[in-house]
């Protein structure tokens, strides 16, 4: 084990670009694809390539906000300190790597974003806590939760179907929850990875790393607050006074929280991305006490995005490309023609999880592939609720080496793609047995 993940790890070290080269090259990749294998000449492909470069900006909004109002909750001082006890119960480097992953996968199945932030913030603070952990493969683990989050409470695809007016009701109706999230397939999936991931990845470690790529100004002590705090209230303007009041941040903060409760009554417990930003950054106008403390915590969560903002915009290149050119859909269509009904399911996931390379996001990939595997599926048999699954758990399969989501983690985490990747891809071999298992046999 140890010998293979190092194997990878230096290949990754040294042959894996930065995650905008990676982005830029996939670019490259499927625009020589869609020139050879569709009728699009160079020029259509350039017009599919614009044409959809902006495609992503909401969520590339939402994503950059997932960094920023994490940030913020996290330097405040009460989160801070409830995290610090939490990482306590990591005293070795190996409860370390096994904490971290059960908890991000946990919170993950909860809510995606949620998921992500959280775990790359108790990540951190579980390496301020045992600092001999090997650190990359720290960040590695809490990057793995991301692996069932298509199988827990915000799955994009699942969710999608349950709601009346989707695009595909007329083929195939409704599908409850409970035949796609809350099937044996599923359940067998996402209860055999929470048991066996953080073993798997205690099994990753390959040595120590000091905890040198973090950021430990997010973790400033209590004492350092109250200094900041102290210096701040002398000889203040009107001006000053108001940016110092706690008032302020009360009241605004108890709008938020209104809000929120009125969501989920409304609404049940309904967690999507929006509503996660919502109540992150409304705890943490409440939980800095002043707008001036609020905003200086901005400032410095803002510095974390670039990544995500230069690069989003790329990925929306290529899903246009992509899905305009019909190099996604001749991607699928080689698969089913591969296919028997006992095969479909699991030729369905592994191409799920090549197109997820090129149309990362879930809800973008399902209006690529549903058209299509869809009406396969029906004629060759195979329950839909089965083929959606399987699709969903391909676009969070190859998660696990397509840097687009890792961004996020990254930025908090101050690594590069590069240093979790030779893990990322050892997580992805191993789990691609549960998968298969549970789609060819449940």
């Amino acid at each position: 084990m140890k010998t293979l993940t190092s194997f990878f790890d230096r290949m990754v070290q040294r042959y894996l670009p930065d995650a905008f080269l990676f982005a830029i090259i996939l670019t490259f990749l499927v625009f020589l694809l869609g020139v050879f294998f569709t009728d699009s000449g160079p020029v259509q492909m350039i017009e599919h390539w614009g044409g959809g470069f902006w495609d992503l900006l909401d969520f590339a909004m939402q994503m950059a906000l997932v960094v920023v109002t994490g940030y913020i909750l996290a330097s405040a001082p009460i989160i801070r300190n409830g995290l610090a006890k939490l990482s306590n119960l990591a005293k070795t480097p190996a409860q370390a790597i096994m904490l971290v992953t059960f908890v991000a996968l946990i919170a993950c199945l909860i809510n995606y974003g949620f998921g992500l932030v959280v775990g790359a913030l108790f990540a951190v603070h579980v390496a301020k806590r045992v600092p001999t952990v090997d650190y990359r493969l720290l960040i590695a683990s809490a990057y793995s939760g991301m692996l069932v989050w298509h199988g827990g409470f915000s799955a994009s695809i699942p969710l999608l179907i349950a709601t009346p007016g989707h695009f595909l009701e007329d083929t195939i109706g409704t599908i409850p929850v409970v035949e796609t999230l809350f099937s044996p397939i599923n359940i067998f999936i996402v209860l055999f990875l929470v048991v066996t991931l953080p073993f798997f990845n205690r099994y990753l470690m390959k040595g120590t790393d000091p905890l040198g790529n973090t950021d430990t100004s997010l973790w400033k002590t209590d004492e350092e607050d109250a200094q900041v705090t102290q210096e701040s209230t002398e000889a203040l303007t009107p001006a000053d006074r108001l940016e110092n009041s706690q008032t302020v941040s009360f009241i605004v903060g108890i709008m938020g929280l209104a809000y929120i409760f009125y969501h989920f009554v409304s609404n049940g417990f309904n967690l999507n991305i929006n509503i996660v930003n919502f109540i992150f950054l409304f705890l943490g106008i409440i939980f800095h006490r002043t707008p001036k403390r609020f905003l200086d915590t901005v400032m410095k969560g803002v510095r974390n995005v670039g990544g995500i903002i230069v690069q989003f915009p790329f990925y929306a290149g290529i899903m246009g490309m992509m899905v305009a050119s019909g190099l996604s859909q001749q991607m699928s269509e080689w698969f089913i023609s591969l296919s028997t009904e006992f095969t479909f399911p699991l030729f369905t996931f592994i191409s799920a999880g090549i197109v997820n390379f090129f149309v990362p996001s879930g809800g973008g990939q399902w209006a690529v592939q549903g058209p299509i595997m869809i009406p396969a599926s029906i004629e060759i048999g195979v329950d839909t609720a089965k083929t959606v699954m399987a699709v969903a758990w391909g676009d969070a399969w190859t998660n696990m080496i397509q840097p687009f989501w890792a961004l996020p983690v990254l930025a908090i985490a101050g690594l590069k793609v590069r240093d979790i990747m030779g893990f990322c891809l050892m997580i992805l071999l191993y789990s691609f047995i549960p998968i298969a298992i549970g789609l060819l046999f449940f």
